[in-house]
């Protein structure tokens, strides 16, 4: 039986060899946040005289890449990139994602729409069918924060502080817990129009083009468009 942690890695390892052929002189590969993106960073760094370096969707990743020798760009400088690189705390079988846990979502969102495709690893733990077990993060604006909290209660959630925690936006966290997102693009929109809302967890409107998915029998691939 294979731990979580080989899960992770065997992932992160199927992850290089799919990013393997996109890799040009030219080419900004997108890096999201997480445990299971630090393995793929890790598992990267022998292959950083292939490609120009990565755009980072944290201050957490940027540092690993740097002091593995990896050059990080803004995202002002950058016109485009193939791949986004990401895990994501759940996932269903529409490839709709909750993310957030690590508290990069809204760095994460904006990396992502910059990239040509959304390429998701996870361990098979974080494939659901119904999005919301796992707390969704919602980054607000911190004088927002209790009449944000009362609309997303509004809403049906339970809507808690992530105490001690600051984003790289320098902006708070509501964990929200209790729902069952059964339309998970209708609720990201009228999350993210709630005033004081930064952004939300939630990645359906723009979800994963491609899953690659660790289980005990190896890694299996999840298409958004199957041919």
């Amino acid at each position: 039986m294979l731990t979580q942690t080989e899960l992770k890695q065997n992932v992160a390892s199927a992850a290089i060899e799919y990013v393997l052929p996109w890799l040009t002189p030219d080419t900004i590969l997108g890096v999201g946040t997480g445990s299971t993106v630090d393995l793929f960073i890790d598992a990267l760094a022998p292959y950083k005289d292939r490609f120009l370096g990565a755009a980072s969707s944290s201050e957490r990743s940027s540092a690993r890449l740097e002091a593995l020798g990896i050059k990080v760009f803004d995202l002002n400088q950058v016109q485009g990139m193939p791949l986004y690189v990401d895990g994501a705390d759940e996932i269903d079988q529409g490839l709709n994602m909750i993310k957030g846990g690590g508290g990069a979502l809204t760095r994460e969102k904006i990396v992502a729409s910059v990239a040509d495709q959304f390429v998701c690893i996870v361990d098979e733990s974080k494939v659901v069918e119904c999005l919301g077990r796992f707390p969704l993060p919602v980054e607000v604006i911190p004088m927002a924060r209790e009449a944000v909290a009362r609309r997303l209660s509004e809403l049906g959630g339970k809507p808690a502080l992530r105490e001690g925690f600051t984003t790289d936006n320098g902006c708070q966290i509501l964990d929200v817990s209790g729902l069952a997102i059964t339309e998970p693009a209708k609720l990201e929109s009228l999350i993210n129009d709630i005033p004081g809302v930064v952004c939300c967890g939630l990645f359906a409107l723009a979800g994963a083009d491609v899953v690659l998915v660790s289980t005990q029998d190896g890694v299996r691939r999840l298409d958004k468009n199957p041919s």
